[in-house]
């Protein structure tokens, strides 16, 4: 394994510790001064524990550009999660709606392990599309109502509009 310089340490610290404090004052719900201490410390240790454990990132994905994209993103990734949710709840209340389930598979040009994780997992996450599995750039999704076997209009389909977003943030 390749040594970390210093700042890939340091990015990898903050981006980390940053994410983590967020999830404890998530999970916490106030802004108490002991708890922001506590949480602190807490986070801190994880993180400087943890440093060749976190691969993904750097400070670059903290720039306010990127920050925009996520939250961009997650706008975007709600609504397909509403969308999808709303079609399976139809599919589930009305059985004669078309079911025609199967693998469909499609190429990324998303570059690094951890946005294609995030592809996967968004697809994954809104109901009636199931990453199988991922090789390289080619994603196979066991998919509810298959609409076309066609890869570029499954990619159309499926995961397009999370694909642009990645792009901007990865």
């Amino acid at each position: 394994m390749q040594a970390l310089t210093l700042n890939q340490k340091l990015g990898r610290f903050i981006v980390n510790w940053v994410f983590l404090m967020l999830l404890w004052i998530m999970f916490t719900s106030t802004f108490a001064a002991q708890e922001l201490i506590v949480g602190g410390l807490l986070t801190m240790i994880i993180s400087l524990l943890s440093i060749r454990l976190f691969t993904c990132c750097d400070l670059s994905l903290l720039s306010p550009v990127k920050i925009f994209w996520m939250v961009y993103y997650f706008g975007v990734f709600l609504v397909a999660l509403i969308q999808a949710n709303l079609d399976v709840a139809r599919r589930v209340i009305s059985p004669s709606l078309p079911i025609n389930p199967g693998v469909v598979k499609f190429k990324t040009k998303l570059k690094t392990n951890y946005s294609k994780m995030v592809l996967a997992n968004s697809i994954t996450l809104t109901p009636g599309t199931l990453t199988i599995d991922v090789i390289d750039d080619t994603f196979y999704i066991h998919w509810i109502d298959v609409k076309t076997t066609d890869p570029e209009k499954a990619f159309t389909e499926i995961a397009e509009s999370f694909e642009k977003v990645l792009l901007k943030i990865f």
